[in-house]
């Protein structure tokens, strides 16, 4: 793969343009014709006129869906901050391409095509049927004591995630979720969190894959190293370059999923964020270019602390709230229904004209 240098992600994100206001005005009339009171379907009528303003179209065609989790590991894990040895993300990979995990499941329900790309696991995945090998190395460095990423790495990383949002126009998608697997990304997406925020590292470090109160603390601490190292300060001060925070302290699983972000809002892609990883790639999305925010349906909020400091960072509310915590883009591809749901109410409810209904009385 071609080096792609800072320079030209910012290029990128140049090309990103916001949804069409005058469809989504032409929605929110529509909307209030339904034979329904007005305002009656809450949040589903925000969701069906933000759909409409992405697609530029009244359309009854069925979405095609996609799931894209991006694998990767972490050298932070070297500092004990999981639960679970760095093992598990290669063996998650081969879980998800064997259909038993949770994503897997919840995919197969919904009708929900899965990728599984392999941007930087510690493991040798490149012969195995179903994982697309998109490998830039095999993980990050331990940003407790180097950057995570070097320029170029965060750079590919981010061209890869582009790339795939190209290729899932081509395809004909309409509404991807962006998942991921790799051990130790809750504390890249902590030292994320606290960078692009300024939240407290108390605020944004929760338990992870679940660890125990003394661990925990112990991650919090690593957190606040990690940030004293790179940026000088630990908590309560942001930092403005989100490349730097991305190649600094981010994961390159982390790097995909942004440029994915970035290259499906360019594409006209409406994009469902999954939970506190994911979300920590659309903070970085959206410090790159806010515009992105347009195109983000927050799937769920999960129950790790930091996510609905990121969501309220953003500026996005979530659609589900179930307590959940695992990843894989589970809780995005679970709210896709809710957002199919929206659209059908839209596209097939009849006008108060068309049914011979009488409106509100002025």
């Amino acid at each position: 793969m071609t080096s792609l240098s800072q320079l030209a992600v910012r290029e990128i994100v140049t090309q990103l343009a916001s949804p069409s206001e005058a469809w989504r005005r032409e929605a929110r009339a529509h909307l209030d014709e339904l034979t329904k009171p007005l305002g009656s379907l809450g949040r589903l009528e925000d969701i069906a006129a933000q759909m409409v303003s992405i697609r530029q179209e009244r359309s009854t065609t069925p979405f095609r869906k996609a799931v894209y989790i991006f694998a990767a590991d972490h050298g932070i894990t070297a500092e004990g901050v999981s639960a679970y040895p760095s093992e598990v993300t290669h063996q998650m990979v081969l879980n998800f391409l064997s259909g038993g995990a949770a994503i897997n499941v919840l995919a197969k329900l919904h009708g929900v095509e899965m990728n599984v790309v392999d941007v930087g696991v510690d493991a040798d995945l490149a012969n195995l049927s179903g994982c697309l090998d998109r490998k830039i190395c095999r993980g990050t460095r331990n940003m407790l004591h180097e950057a995570a990423m070097s320029d170029g790495e965060t750079a590919k990383a981010i061209e890869v995630g582009y790339s795939l949002a190209l290729a899932a126009k081509q395809k004909g998608q309409d509404l991807v979720a962006v998942g991921e697997m790799g051990i130790g990304n809750t504390t890249s997406a902590s030292a994320i969190a606290a960078s692009l925020t300024g939240a407290r590292t108390a605020t944004v470090t929760g338990k992870g894959t679940g660890l125990d109160p003394v661990a925990q603390t112990h991650k919090r601490c690593i957190v606040e190293a990690v940030l004293c190292k790179h940026f000088g300060h630990a908590e309560e001060d942001r930092v403005s370059d989100p490349f730097q925070v991305l190649c600094c302290v981010g994961g390159l699983e982390i790097a995909a999923m942004t440029g994915m972000m970035l290259g499906a809002a360019r594409h006209g892609i409406a994009i469902v964020v999954d939970g506190f990883i994911s979300t920590a790639a659309a903070a970085i999305a959206f410090a790159m270019e806010p515009r992105v925010r347009e195109y983000f349906f927050a799937g769920h909020r999960s129950a790790e602390p930091g996510h609905q400091v990121l969501l309220e960072h953003i500026g996005i509310e979530p659609i589900l709230s179930l307590g959940m915590h695992l990843g894989e883009g589970t809780g995005a591809v679970l709210a896709m229904p809710i957002i199919e749901s929206a659209m059908s109410l839209y596209n097939e409810m009849g006008t108060f004209s068309s049914a011979g209904v009488s409106g509100a009385v002025k």
